[in-house]
């Protein structure tokens, strides 16, 4: 983001959509939201669309923050070589804190993602950003040995969005961080063939 006010204006749209959906999106609600001046958000952002790109934008950037600060690049393994079990405890703290701090942003994103099937200015943005996390997935996937890490990256991203969206919107439970903890090591050591 290019100013402190954008920022305040793109967390006022996201803090929207998680609570009142696309339709409660309009620059007077992010303007009153933010505690701005009414028009101050057209300054920013002039069009519906405009609005939606730079909520978009920041999403990215808070998600990437999310998942930077719970897996570090360097998981402390000599060689390249990551434990499968600290990758897990990694990944179950990363999709905890998705789930119960930043429901707010996970919720936001799922209007987003809605709404860029509609849109393609939107679609493309969502998509590059999707391909980011695939690809950090595949990484990981590959460092803790998985013979097919872009299959089981694509498998992993799956089971992971199914399971935030069970979480945020379905009929499941919120799962505990050593539910989520068990289930990532399944699935590595699974992938890994460790």
């Amino acid at each position: 983001m290019s100013s402190q006010r954008e920022v305040l204006v793109a967390d006022a749209a996201i803090a929207i959509l998680a609570e009142r959906g696309m339709r409660g999106l309009t620059h007077r609600a992010v303007d009153e939201a933010a505690g701005l001046p009414p028009g101050s958000t057209s300054n920013h952002a002039r069009t519906r669309a405009a609005l939606l790109e730079l909520a978009l934008a920041r999403l990215a950037e808070r998600e990437e923050a999310v998942f930077t600060a719970a897996m570090p690049s360097d998981l402390g393994m000599p060689e390249g070589a990551v434990d499968v079990a600290r990758l897990a405890e990694l990944m179950a703290r990363a999709m905890h804190a998705a789930i119960t701090v930043h429901r707010e942003t996970t919720i936001a994103r799922y209007e987003l993602a809605l709404e860029a099937s509609r849109r393609p200015e939107l679609r493309t943005m969502y998509d590059k950003m999707g391909r980011r996390f695939r690809e950090q997935a595949v990484a990981a996937l590959a460092a803790a040995g998985s013979p097919h890490p872009v299959r089981h990256g694509r498998q992993m991203v799956a089971y992971v969005e199914g399971l935030l969206l069970d979480a945020v919107v379905g009929a499941g439970d919120v799962p505990t961080l050593e539910e989520l903890d068990a289930a990532f090591r399944e699935l590595l050591r699974i992938a890994s063939g460790r």
